[in-house]
């Protein structure tokens, strides 16, 4: 490697920026800068997050921790739908820097993105914020009912996008039905449910993986992610954009307040 490889010798250029990571991209960018070559992904422009907004009225003027922000298209979104603040903290170490990108890309002004484990975070920082937006992580975690059971703790009001097990579809479907193996009990601070590991494998090979810190992880089945949520105090459950012919697994999104 030569370092003098790694210089602009040209005028800025966003992307420049967006190049240091070429070919890791999952999202296309917003507005004006669309036509810059990064992902294709609508990530900044979700309707799983306008819907949860939408259920939970909002998040103008309000403290939301996010958990994993991959790329930042959802911090985006909060920000623009007002937010009064944004912790976003991310573990992977390239999509933690590529949301600095974006920070400064779109010049987000309310958003801090932390670089670390959100687990760790939650197991250690009392804080207390008005909202938790955690989509497309719990799928990722080793202990999907801790992640639940930390979120419902430290906020009274969840939005929750996650892929979920329901046997009959991913055994029927041959893309999906190898990655998996039977159902294990499990128990988590009282709860009892059943554990599906999922294996990575060739998704571990691309520089812009964004699954989870193992070769594998856990799932939980619809049900018991409902029952888990309930358990755990927040009662008031709203679900929508529901997908069971999802590409990567059925999926659903979901909205989740301690009444």
């Amino acid at each position: 490697m030569n370092i003098l490889d790694e210089y602009i010798t040209s005028a800025p250029n966003p992307q420049h920026a967006l190049d240091i990571f070429q070919g890791e991209w999952s999202s296309k960018l917003p507005g004006n800068l669309a036509e810059l070559n990064a992902g294709s992904a609508l990530v900044f422009e979700d309707p799983r997050i306008e819907w949860g907004m939408t259920q939970l009225g909002g998040v103008k003027g309000k403290t939301v921790l996010e958990l994993g922000p991959l790329e930042a298209g959802h911090t985006y979104m909060l920000e623009r739908f007002g937010a009064a603040s944004i912790v976003s903290i991310e573990a992977n170490t390239r999509a933690f820097l590529k949301c600095l990108i974006i920070k400064e890309l779109l010049e987000l002004k309310g958003a801090r993105f932390l670089c670390g484990d959100f687990v760790e975070y939650l197991r250690t920082n009392p804080k207390k914020f008005d909202v938790c937006i955690a989509s497309g992580v719990l799928y990722h975690m080793q202990n999907p009912a801790e992640l639940i059971a930390l979120a419902a703790k430290t906020s009274d009001q969840v939005f929750l996008w996650t892929h979920y097990y329901n046997h009959q579809i991913i055994s029927s479907n041959s893309g999906l039905s190898h990655k998996f193996s039977s159902g294990i009990p499990a128990e988590y601070a009282g709860f009892k449910h059943t554990l599906y590991r999922h294996s990575y494998e060739q998704a571990l090979e691309w520089g812009g993986f964004c699954g989870g810190s193992s070769t594998f992880s856990y799932w939980m089945s619809r049900d018991d992610i409902l029952a888990c949520l309930k358990y755990f105090g927040l009662n008031s459950i709203q679900i929508g954009c529901e997908q069971p012919d999802h590409q990567n697994g059925p999926s659903f999104a979901l909205t989740a307040i301690r009444q």
